[in-house]
């Protein structure tokens, strides 16, 4: 397999717009969605376990430990977006739902993936994203029209198909996820890639119509996933999406071309719920920036999200 060598490009992509600190960003999700004691985004979740097995084809591209031969122990949470904890499944603001994993060796080593069912950020950088955030909390019921976020979306037209073209799904999962940041992936002969993730459904999508969502209950992703893993197993599989040198590496807000070589790294089968507790959700943590050797972040936008996570986190306990 033919990787990008290291001296084509920059080790870490520069780019505007990273001047918001990760407790602004922060700041800005409480003043959208209140501030709850609980996860700043993606609140409402279900956490299950399960294990990964990685291909051959992933130790091709990368050293990362979790890539190479050895099954890992996974810990995931499906979610909904805000973060309000009450939100319910079928609410429109629920849109796009989290897929965050754990991988945990048998030897104390862990790495983290936060990802998300919509194939791009709504915004380009981070600053643009707590501007979006801010003219959310301010175009609630009474704001005077047009409201701050119709002027935001009209002049990103990204951010307005992000927030209006989200498909509803009958389950966590019968949906893609996506990691929409972008990382480098380096391997044991120093070849590096850049890639993006993806997380395909082993039995495919399944949606449902506006008119079947309004006869949905507030927990009804929750109780299906727990039906359906009253029944057996279910997979993912684990794919990285490979870079062109003219895909933008440092703009998650613009997805890279379906005609991009992916790689499957592997297959995430789920197995059972896990604890559900407050407590056990709330001292579970996804940090998207905990990464081994062999992964590096790329997109600027990761080490701010990085950073904030801890943020978020000291607030729930």
């Amino acid at each position: 397999m033919k990787l990008l060598p290291m001296n084509k490009r920059d080790i870490k992509v520069k780019a505007e717009g990273q001047k918001s600190s990760p407790a602004e960003l922060v700041g800005a999700l409480h003043a959208a969605f209140g501030e709850h004691h609980a996860r700043a985004v993606h609140a409402k979740g279900i956490i299950l376990e399960g294990t990964f097995k990685p291909s051959r084809e992933a130790s091709e591209i990368t050293k990362a430990f979790h890539l190479q031969k050895e099954t890992s122990k996974v810990i995931v949470r499906f979610s909904d977006f805000t973060g309000i904890p009450s939100i319910s499944d079928s609410s429109p603001l629920a849109n796009p739902r989290g897929f965050a994993i754990k991988f945990q060796m048998n030897d104390g080593r862990s790495t983290d993936i936060v990802g998300h069912s919509f194939n791009g950020f709504p915004t380009a950088n981070s600053d643009q994203f707590k501007e979006l955030l801010l003219a959310i909390a301010t175009s609630g019921e009474g704001a005077e029209s047009p409201t701050a976020l119709d002027k935001f979306l009209e002049s990103h037209p990204i951010a307005k198909t992000f927030l209006t073209t989200q498909k509803n799904p009958s389950s966590y999962a019968s949906m893609n996820y996506f990691g929409v940041n972008s990382f480098k992936f380096t391997n044991n002969d120093n070849e590096s890639v850049f890639v993006r993730y993806q997380f395909l459904p082993e039995n495919g999508e399944d949606f449902l119509s506006k008119d079947q969502m309004t006869q949905m209950g507030n927990d009804y992703l929750q109780d299906e996933i727990r039906k359906r893993i009253s029944k057996g197993a279910f997979r993912f599989q684990f794919y990285a999406q490979l870079a062109a040198e003219s895909d933008k590496i440092e703009d998650p807000s613009i997805a890279w071309p379906s005609t991009r070589k992916v790689v499957q790294l592997g297959i995430i089968e789920i197995e059972k719920i896990s604890d559900n507790s407050t407590v056990a959700d709330n001292t579970l943590v996804f940090i998207p920036s905990n990464l081994p050797e062999g992964i590096e972040t790329a997109d600027p936008m990761l080490d701010l999200r990085g950073a904030a996570y801890p943020i978020s986190f000291k607030e729930r306990n």
